[in-house]
């Protein structure tokens, strides 16, 4: 496994959180709450955003982006438009 790019980032935790995260380092053995942020993450996170984009979802962009192109030649793109072509919901 290659080592990942780490961000340094100070966090307030509210009382819950802190027992979530305490549970976390027993529970999976780690040393610091970081590595349960990062476990907590691993767990779960999938559930919010995917870890790599599949190809049928990037064949689809392109599809997208050269329909755009076609239709409006290389007319600049609304943020508004992009999310509606691939159904983001910000």
């Amino acid at each position: 496994m290659h080592k990942q790019k780490t961000i340094d980032a100070r966090v307030k935790l509210d009382d819950y959180t802190n027992k979530v995260l305490a549970m976390l380092k027993v529970k999976y053995g780690l040393k610091d709450k970081s590595e349960a942020i990062n476990k907590f993450a691993e767990i779960y996170g999938e559930e919010i955003i995917e870890r790599e984009a599949k190809e049928e979802y990037m064949k689809e962009m392109i599809k997208g982006v050269n329909e755009h192109i076609k239709k409006h030649r290389y007319k600049a793109m609304k943020d508004e438009e992009l999310d509606g072509l691939f159904e983001v919901n910000v």
